[in-house]
């Protein structure tokens, strides 16, 4: 196998579904613009140095269908020889392009590729617009299908976490989210033009654009704000849309190149990825995943929880985020975990949700001056991944 490395991992900033700045901008442009901007932004590299692109996608229909991995590559204007795919894995449909696209190299199929993940859940909804489970599955299998909110309702109640302590991890999310914002620390966003269509005289629309540079569903809030809000998925429950991640729209991308295309082109080698594993769990309490899919990666890599310097666990809901945390052992490292807030404040584009972590962790490791990272989430249907990436 040759050594790979990534030279280049950014992010657009994630906005509110259908209320936010992205809400009239179309997937396509928001993934090729940053996947035109990854390459712009690494030293020597050409759009004609890649050989395949693979994108992270969780509902790949519609405006986000035909092959997105395709179309994009070449609307961002990448050589018709570039090719490229469409990877879904659900809600790690990013990291486990990034993955793909890092053993492509490694194996020597490739020389330069690029892992990356798009999401637009204001064009395509949560579930796709034509969802059909099996008829007969169904009926005797019905936590396949079942709403995402309800195994999160699942995970509080049979391990026994508190609505109080859902609505405290909520609220320490928005904090540390909105002191990143206000204070530039999220370097890995690449302010991103999005489209705004305004009604002309005559009736027609024009296609007007304007930047965004924030992630705009922060929201600060507190614990007792936060308790005031109603269940959204049981009434018997905890899981409100305070304590829940945020429908988004946005995108990543992760550029991956061997060491003799590194050597040959001059490009900085930032980062490798050291181990990536999945693992399946029950489907109604699906968000239990990174509880078992983060000492599956450290395992494999001969590591140990004491060895990370930057978490970035996914907050797909708090219930299942505290959970992990604390059967991992990891509250004495809370200063290590999504330091600048999740996916409550951030949000949780599904299909881009592992690349946009990946670069929010590499960002992360260069600010504290970190060496190991991990990236972890939990996945619809009952699935964990996590991957722990090296920054050189």
């Amino acid at each position: 196998m040759q050594d790979a490395y990534i030279v280049q991992s950014v992010r657009t900033p994630g906005c509110k579904q259908k209320k936010g700045q992205f809400n009239q901008t179309r997937p396509e442009e928001l993934i090729t613009f940053i996947m035109r901007s990854a390459v712009e932004r690494t030293h020597n590299l050409e759009f004609e140095h890649f050989d395949d692109v693979m994108i992270g996608c969780a509902f790949p229909e519609a405006e986000q269908g035909l092959n997105i991995g395709r179309v994009a590559t070449q609307m961002a204007g990448f050589p018709e020889k570039v090719s490229g795919a469409t990877i879904n894995r659900f809600c790690a449909s990013g990291l486990e392009a990034i993955a793909l696209a890092f053993a492509r190299v490694q194996m020597g199929w490739s020389d330069v590729t690029m892992g990356a993940g798009v999401e637009s859940m204001t064009f395509v909804p949560m579930g796709g617009n034509l969802p059909r489970p099996h008829p007969e599955y169904s009926k005797t299998n019905p936590e396949n299908y079942i709403s995402m909110g309800i195994t999160a309702d699942n995970v509080a109640s049979r391990y026994n976490v508190s609505r109080e302590d859902q609505d405290k991890f909520a609220a320490n999310s928005q904090a540390k989210a909105a002191n990143a914002r206000d204070n530039g620390l999220f370097t890995e966003i690449i302010p991103t033009p999005a489209a705004n269509y305004v009604k002309q005289p005559d009736g027609t629309y024009k296609k007007e654009q304007f930047i965004v540079e924030h992630d705009d569903g922060i929201r600060v809030s507190t614990p007792e704000g936060l308790g005031k809000l109603r269940t959204v998925f049981s009434a018997a429950g905890s899981v409100t849309a305070g304590n829940s991640s945020q429908t988004t729209d946005g995108a990543a991308a992760t550029i991956i190149a061997s060491k003799a295309k590194c050597d040959e082109l001059g490009l900085k080698p930032i980062a490798k990825l050291i181990s990536y594993t999945t693992i399946g769990c029950k489907s109604d309490e699906m968000g239990v995943g990174p509880r078992y899919a983060i000492p599956k990666v450290l395992e494999q890599a001969g590591m140990t929880i004491d060895d990370i310097d930057i978490y970035e666990i996914n907050e797909a809901f708090a219930s299942q985020a505290f959970y992990c945390i604390r059967e991992l052992d990891l509250e004495k490292y809370m200063d290590k975990i999504n330091i600048h807030g999740g996916a409550i404040a951030l949000g949780h584009p599904l299909g881009c949700t592992g690349a946009k972590l990946t670069a929010t962790c590499l960002a992360n490791l260069k600010e504290v001056n970190g060496k190991y990272g991990i990236v972890s989430m939990c996945i619809g249907g009952g699935m964990g991944a996590a991957a722990i990436f090296e920054r050189l």
